[in-house]
């Protein structure tokens, strides 16, 4: 199991922004393998992690369409800055 943290400093958010990241948490859920997906808001900083079977996942889910124009969306118009980090979830041995 990995998780995706994707940690941003806001600029502006829209409606055109809350419409996208909706329809992007279905997608990654509905057809991607996601198996979870949480985010929050607080002033100027969003976090999101969302939770993923495999590292294969996570590239196909890179590589949507919808998502890479996301992406580029938040480049430009929604995010000042923005970091993504990938980890493997170790789980504890009894």
């Amino acid at each position: 199991m990995y998780a995706v943290i994707f940690k941003a400093k806001i600029k502006t958010l829209d409606s055109s922004y809350s419409t996208t990241a909706a329809r992007l948490r279905e997608l990654a859920l509905a057809e991607y393998g996601c198996t979870e997906f949480t985010a929050c808001t607080e002033g100027q900083q969003e976090i999101a992690i969302s939770y993923w079977p495999s590292l294969a996942h996570i590239k196909a889910w890179g590589q949507d369409p919808e998502h890479r124009q996301a992406q580029a969306l938040g480049k430009a118009k929604w995010y000042e800055s923005y970091q993504v980090q990938i980890t493997q979830i170790v789980e504890p041995s009894p």
